[in-house]
């Protein structure tokens, strides 16, 4: 018995969320951005770039017939879903505290969403510097290298207190100390 897919492939979702994109500025494009969008979240719901892409246009659309309370219940709602089916990443977590901010005038509720979102944009960055370090150690050209003991000054004093990063710190500027041409200093 062959399965089929209910939920459109990756390709298609993005030549989607694309054609969606299309237009901006007036108020009918938009009119129709917003449509295109929610015949997209529709068939999709769980679809975090159009949720918060929607979300951002309704904020600048005056959509006929719709009281602004509507727009802002439906546009929380959006941001909402958002933050739970990303796992509540970092730039979702902000929207919504911007969101909360600025058109709901509840800014103790943004702060505590501001919060939660620079941690996660902590714990993503220090990921992406190891990473990056330990890259540039193994690429071992002087350019790679003194690009690596440049993020390591700034990722003590950013991370001091980080593991993760104290190693690669280490190996990078182990790594520099050795003149070029001297090799790795293992003896195979």
């Amino acid at each position: 018995m062959t399965k089929t897919s209910s939920h459109p492939e990756v390709a298609e979702l993005l030549a989607r969320l694309s054609e969606a994109r299309r237009g901006g500025g007036a108020e009918e494009t938009r009119l129709e951005q917003v449509r295109r969008y929610r015949e997209l979240l529709a068939e999709c719901p769980t679809f975090t770039p159009a949720l918060l892409e929607l979300g951002r246009l309704l904020q600048l659309t005056d959509e006929p017939g719709k009281e602004p309370e509507q727009f802002l219940a439906e546009i929380q709602a959006l941001l909402e879903q958002a933050v739970q089916v990303s796992g509540r990443e970092a730039n979702t977590v902000v929207e919504l505290g911007y969101f909360l901010d600025t058109l709901c005038g509840a800014p103790q509720e943004a702060l505590r969403l501001y919060e939660e979102g620079a941690a996660s944009a902590l714990e993503t960055l220090e990921d992406a510097w190891a990473g990056l370090l330990r890259g540039w150690v193994h690429e071992g050209s002087q350019a790679s290298l003194d690009k690596a003991l440049r993020l390591a000054e700034l990722a003590e004093k950013l991370f001091p207190d980080s593991g993760r990063l104290q190693g690669v710190v280490h190996d990078a500027r182990q790594a520099a100390g050795r003149r070029p041409g001297e090799g790795s200093g293992r003896t195979d």
